[in-house]
């Protein structure tokens, strides 16, 4: 399931998840641009609730776009992008090509 580029940023988990399981979907991709500021600033606990809520309810999820910049503002970021990227849980990817071709490997 693609999340729409436009919309009002994601804080929530529960903001898609309900929409997830409505498509009968194991995979949700969310632009990078849609979630809350917040999400990225590891130190407010939204990225851990996020995540944390997607494989309570066994989805994965990938973020989709542009997170350089915030990898590079934070060490602790750019360790979890790290991680997340490694497992099959959650992966940052630049864009739905990238996204592809790691489903499909």
């Amino acid at each position: 399931m693609l999340c729409p580029e436009r919309g009002a940023p994601l804080r929530e988990a529960a903001d898609v998840i309900g929409d997830a399981f409505h498509h009968g979907v194991t995979w949700v991709a969310v632009p990078a641009a849609r979630l809350d500021a917040d999400f990225f600033r590891l130190r407010t606990g939204v990225a851990g609730e996020f995540l944390q809520k997607f494989a309570n309810y066994r989805l994965r999820l990938a973020v989709v776009g542009d997170v350089s910049r915030h990898v590079a503002a934070s060490d602790a970021f750019r360790d979890l992008v790290r991680e997340c990227d490694r497992g099959t849980q959650c992966w940052f990817v630049p864009d739905l090509e990238a996204l592809g071709g790691r489903l499909v490997s």
